[in-house]
């Protein structure tokens, strides 16, 4: 499943305590990414925050691979997990007439 995780700095959180954890973050995200759960990682255009796109079986699954990410585990951010499904919308606007085209 295919799942979008948005991050969220938590209230509170004071920028010194981003930069103490920096490298460990780095690494984790980077050990996540190897292993085939993170599959993209972006930081938002108009403010410091990442959009990560991620590749796990259940949100539990997810949500369990973000929550080992050491600036979740100190409390400085929290993420809002998206679960993405195929759109359907061109079966929908299409699929009787390709079913007609291909019987002739």
């Amino acid at each position: 499943m295919k799942i979008i995780a948005i991050e969220q700095e938590c209230p509170g959180a004071a920028a010194d305590a981003f930069h103490r954890h920096a490298r460990a973050e780095a690494l984790r995200a980077w050990q996540l990414y190897q292993a085939g759960v993170v599959r993209e990682q972006y930081f938002r255009a108009d403010r410091s925050e990442a959009v990560l796109i991620l590749e796990c079986g259940t949100l539990e699954a997810a949500r369990q691979a973000l929550d080992s990410l050491p600036l979740v585990q100190v409390g400085l951010i929290a993420f809002e997990l998206i679960p993405l499904a195929p759109y359907p919308g061109f079966a929908r606007l299409f699929d009787s007439e390709f079913q007609v085209k291909e019987s002739h």
